[in-house]
């Protein structure tokens, strides 16, 4: 009688999830190699074809999609069993800079979904500096922000381009001051954009300062004026108009992930976020 192997079931939820098995091994901490022979040896146990793999893409078949609702509740059972339905919940505290973070959060945490129904992680999105104090303190389990001052080590996630993002209809005459719409000074992307500003000897002055960046964009679409922010953020109804104006450049931040988890089940959930924003980035 045939046995479905539960690691092998969990493969297949994250190649599933992720659409890819590089990113799937990342996950789980093995080769790409070994993950297509776990799916390989599962296809082969059920006699079907799940997934359908080309050098592009990596998609479930009709009977793959079939399968997934099957595996998605035989790995909350199995949890269910190996922890008891009265175990306690372990947490996983995460931090995303609000700049860093940008249209990926709702899909990452979409994709955390293939995850143990045992884990409940909380989000807290802020500025970079104001989080990483946070995971200095130990409040924080994690932080995906964008670097500052001494903080090393870390896992790279992806690199930002930074441009002066503004409506169609924005219009600024030489010799006025440029209306920016920023985050509140304690922003790092604000003080970069300032110091390109100062620098550069142009005259500015902010004419929106906003909570966070879904914030920002607001003024912005809504003509109050120039924001700076990087191109993966910036939504298609905002036009880049630094080189049109002649503003200074802001360059290029990355994106890092600090974490201190050693539990099975966060660095689980850790992998999965670093690979699905990977993913999803490269695919922007």
């Amino acid at each position: 009688m045939s046995t479905l192997d539960i690691e092998t079931v969990q493969a297949f939820l994250l190649v599933a999830e992720l659409q890819n098995f590089t990113r799937a091994a990342e996950v789980l901490g093995t080769t790409q190699a070994a993950v297509s022979m776990k799916l390989q040896r599962l296809e082969a146990t059920l006699n079907k074809r799940l997934v359908e793999r080309s050098p592009r893409a990596v998609r479930l078949t009709a009977e793959g999609m079939a399968f997934q609702k099957d595996a998605k509740a035989l790995i909350d059972a199995h949890d269910r069993a190996l922890n008891g339905s009265r175990a306690a919940r372990k947490q996983l505290a995460l931090g995303f800079s609000d700049h860093a973070a940008g249209p990926e959060l709702v899909p990452i945490m979409e994709r955390l979904r293939s995850l143990s129904s045992s884990l409940t992680i909380t989000v807290q999105i802020g500025f970079s500096h104001d989080l990483l104090d946070a995971f200095d303190a130990g409040t924080l389990d994690a932080v995906i922000v964008r670097p500052e001052g001494s903080h090393r080590g870390g896992e790279k996630l992806t690199e930002d381009e930074f441009g002066w993002f503004a409506a169609p209809s924005f219009n600024w005459a030489a010799g006025e001051r440029l209306p920016i719409a920023t985050l509140a000074p304690s922003c790092g992307v604000r003080a970069i954009a300032v110091r390109a500003l100062d620098k550069a000897k142009l005259p500015w002055t902010e004419t929106f300062i906003g909570g966070g960046v879904t914030a920002v964009v607001a003024a912005a679409e809504a003509g109050l004026g120039a924001a700076p922010l990087a191109r993966r953020i910036a939504p298609p109804g905002l036009i880049d108009i630094g080189a049109a104006y002649k503003l200074p450049k802001l360059g290029r931040s990355k994106v890092m992930l600090y974490s201190r988890v050693s539990d099975a089940a966060q660095l689980a959930a850790l992998r999965t976020i670093s690979a699905a924003f990977r993913k999803i980035v490269l695919a922007a």
